[in-house]
């Protein structure tokens, strides 16, 4: 199942910038793991205010058990509010090998 993922970060107030910088990476890596192992298909940054960090991403998951394992086990979680939209085929898509000339 493909899912349509929204990320918005907020880094707690008075958290010191070596820890941000360390989560970042190891954020970073995890989401080359993810894409390694097939879930994480594509991933965009979004506009937000300032001080907050957005991402769209779309994951591939056996569920939606499955989506929240893997979610969950980022780095920055705790500082994300996620929201999650199982995605369904449209029989008008573009990338659909049926439609593709």
């Amino acid at each position: 199942m493909e899912f349509l993922v929204e990320f918005e970060v907020t880094v707690p107030k008075g958290t010191p910038e070596r820890e941000v910088k360390a989560l970042d990476a190891a954020e970073s890596a995890a989401a080359v793991g993810l894409a390694r192992q097939g879930h994480l298909l594509r991933l965009w940054r979004a506009p937000t205010a300032r001080g907050k960090t957005k991402a769209v991403g779309v994951y591939d998951a056996d569920s939606r058990a499955e989506l929240d394992t893997l979610l969950s086990a980022l780095p920055m979680s705790g500082w994300m509010h996620v929201t999650v939209t199982p995605l369904a085929p449209h029989p008008n898509d573009p990338g659909a090998p049926s439609l593709r000339y």
